[in-house]
């Protein structure tokens, strides 16, 4: 049967923040396809998500050129969606993607250079069936390469108009202040900056979301989950089919006994609040208005709507959040600050 999107997609909890000092709304939960949308992933799960989340409101889909795996995967299999199901609906949904990380062999594949990112994003465009992207990313800061240089190809991916807005990732508030100068010299805005941010992972507070807000540009945390720490998958240990268990980005070194005390601790606070842990978490990075959208993951539709269902409790007294305080401390799990970090006299 051929996809048909619900009659009544903005009719539910689904709520949309304005992106900055931009004209763009974004969903308050955003949907990325970082993990278990790639070739080693089953297709048809995460069809379903795909669709169900649009169902529900999700107009905002982040993807990157090394997502997979194998790289370039994920875009692969999110552009068989959208010419199977999503085509009629392209102008309903934002859809981003980055470059900056390993993607191919050889001296070209990776880091900020102008031939990286404007290669990257032509190969992106193929693998997703798609005349232009509505967010192209800086995937990191790469400090070989001049941030002219870096900012240089975002300009000129707008300016061909193959991507409507540009964004950074993991950038240091100087380093963002820095891009946005360039970018705004050059009269082309930077819409977008997406951190991780999480419970255990805090960074964010130091200086960053009140340059964003200074600036003007709007913030969607990703990892507000912690990569799945920050749901009832550890309150036991780790389970041998969990993430952790398998190495990768989440490891399981992490799920220290000081960590998982906290959790649990995190876990009793949801529990009286009537939430999941995961639906606390996600809520409790909404709580900041200088937060435009979080981003999350989804293994299935169930996990995928436990998580929406977050929008119906984002309210947090100031007993809450002094409790939360208590227990949501860093947890040793940004493996981003090598990016995060860099200071602008370290670029080249």
């Amino acid at each position: 049967m051929p996809y048909v999107a619900d009659d009544d997609r903005y009719a539910g909890a689904m709520t949309y923040r304005r992106c900055g000092r931009s004209g763009l709304d974004l969903p308050a939960i955003s949907l990325g396809l970082w993990q278990n949308f790639g070739g080693a992933d089953v297709f048809e799960t995460g069809r379903a998500v795909l669709r169900r989340a649009f169902d529900l409101g999700v107009t905002h889909f982040d993807l990157a050129n090394n997502y997979g795996p194998p790289y370039g995967s994920a875009e692969q299999n999110f552009g068989r969606v959208m010419e199977a199901d999503f085509r009629p609906y392209r102008d309903e949904m934002i859809i981003s993607t980055k470059a900056g990380y390993d993607m191919w062999a050889g001296p070209y594949g990776n880091g900020g250079s102008r031939k990286y990112l404007l290669a990257s994003l032509d190969q992106s465009l193929k693998r997703m069936a798609l005349d232009y992207v509505d967010i192209f990313y800086s995937h990191r800061v790469d400090p070989t390469t001049p941030l002219e240089e870096t900012m240089g190809a975002l300009i000129t991916a707008y300016r061909q108009g193959k991507a409507l807005y540009v964004g950074i990732s993991s950038y240091s508030p100087e380093l963002t202040r820095e891009a946005q100068a360039i970018l705004k010299a050059e009269g082309v805005p930077l819409l977008i900056h997406q951190p991780s941010y999480s419970m255990l992972n805090r960074w964010v507070e130091n200086g960053l979301l009140g340059t964003l807000e200074e600036l003007g540009v709007g913030c969607i945390a990703f990892s507000p989950l912690a990569q799945g720490m920050l749901t009832n998958k550890y309150l036991g240990g780790v389970p041998e089919d969990a993430r952790a268990a398998k190495g990768g980005s989440l490891s399981s070194k992490w799920l220290t006994d000081d960590n998982l005390q906290r959790i649990r601790a995190l876990n009793d606070i949801a529990a009286r609040r009537g939430q999941s842990l995961a639906q606390m978490a996600i809520a409790w990075v909404l709580r900041d208005p200088r937060i435009t959208s979080a981003l999350i993951g989804a293994r299935n539709v169930a996990q995928l709507e436990d998580s929406l269902a977050a929008l119906n409790r984002l309210d947090f007294s100031s007993d809450d959040v002094a409790e939360i305080d208590r227990y949501a401390e860093e947890g040793g799990i940004d493996i981003w600050k090598q990016s995060s970090t860099v200071k602008p006299e370290e670029i080249a």
